[in-house]
């Protein structure tokens, strides 16, 4: 497995260390998932998202790249905004989601890391059809740490003269942060005001990052944060995450990502697929649901049931530490998409009653 450069920090304090994206990475702190979650949801917490993957695309015909491979319209970017989007298959199934940013002479797309040698073959794979187009893995060298929480603003501005509170969502600046270059973006994964900090650097320069911050966040009760909160976090907010709720076999229009697809833009890989799924409907829709007992927490690849039949499969599961009781995302038969339809989650030879729900669910 390969480290970030933060598994020093990760180990000092006592994580448990679980094999992730090809990465050791940090699942949980001996203070626990649920003490994890609640720092991220009042205070300040930080991820370490090193092991995700940074591709530069240059020349003249970046933009014109970008169109073809991703269904979202990044004519619409201008320099400092970011914009989440998703690449798909010609059949279109999903081949990642990821983050597109305008550099200003170039662009920049963070990919999902157990995707990145296969995001990246699949962008070298369109790129050579156009003529001025250069891709640059820089994910090896890029280090990421995700600030997040309320108390993520009150924490950076210490260390920075970049006005943070005037960075939009899913915008970012160039600036410096304890003294070290980096591109400070508005953006997360948690549904919460925080920051995304991309930097390059060797160990003493990712430990004065760390120390600063920890320190500046010393009097908001400061945390690492390990993967284990950072699915109950995205899941509370209704934010897929890639193996589970999408993949190759999904395409954007049954997973709920309609809001992204720019059909409009003209053509670009699966745009054919994925107008005819439009237009016709799609068979199934993932969707949010509750349990409605506590006798059943639900995890991916438990059948939903409605009427004795099976509709579905759980792709997502987990409690709630904001509603306290499980929830979970699933893909159902369409006609059993709408909020408040009675569904059922089978697990242990037995069924436990289930109500879908508008996401996010907090």
């Amino acid at each position: 497995m390969k480290s970030t450069i933060f598994h020093p920090f990760h180990v000092a304090a006592g994580a448990k260390m679980v094999s992730f994206a090809g990465f050791e990475m940090p699942i949980q702190y001996p203070t626990g998932i649920l003490e994890e979650h609640r720092i991220v949801r009042t205070g300040v917490g930080v991820f370490d998202v090193s092991h995700m993957g940074e591709f530069e695309i240059r020349g003249d015909d970046a933009l014109a790249l970008i169109q073809k491979i991703t269904i979202n319209d990044a004519s619409k970017l201008e320099p400092g905004k970011a914009q989440y989007s998703a690449m798909c298959y010609p059949n279109g199934g999903i081949v990642d989601d990821l983050l597109v940013y305008h550099r200003g002479d170039h662009y920049m797309l963070v990919v999902n890391g157990a995707n990145v040698d296969k995001d990246l073959a699949w962008v070298m794979e369109n790129a050579a059809s156009f003529a001025n187009v250069t891709v640059t893995d820089r994910s090896e060298e890029t280090h990421l740490l995700a600030v997040q929480g309320p108390r993520s603003i009150d924490t950076l501005q210490k260390l920075t003269d970049a006005a943070l509170a005037d960075v939009a969502y899913y915008s970012f600046v160039d600036g410096t942060l304890a003294g070290v270059p980096m591109i400070l973006s508005r953006t997360g994964y948690t549904g919460e005001l925080g920051f995304e900090l991309y930097f390059r650097g060797d160990a003493t320069v990712a430990a004065t990052v760390v120390n600063a911050i920890f320190d500046a966040g010393k009097e908001y009760g400061i945390a690492w944060i390990g993967l284990g909160a950072r699915d109950t976090l995205r899941l509370e907010k209704g934010y897929c995450l890639y193996g589970n709720d999408i993949d190759q076999t999904t395409n954007p229009i049954e997973a709920g990502l309609g809001w992204i697809t720019k059909l409009a833009k003209g053509t670009f890989n699966a745009s054919d697929v994925i107008a005819n799924v439009k237009a016709a409907g799609p068979t199934r829709k993932l969707v949010g649901f509750v349990m409605l007992t506590e006798k059943l927490l639900p995890r991916q690849g438990y059948e939903i049931v409605s009427n004795g039949d099976v509709v579905g499969k759980v792709t997502s599961g987990n409690t709630s530490p904001g509603l306290n009781i499980g929830i979970g995302i699933g893909y159902v038969r369409a006609d059993l998409a709408a909020p408040g339809t009675q569904i059922e989650i089978k697990a242990r030879g037995t069924t436990f009653p289930a109500e879908v729900r508008k996401m996010p669910f907090l």
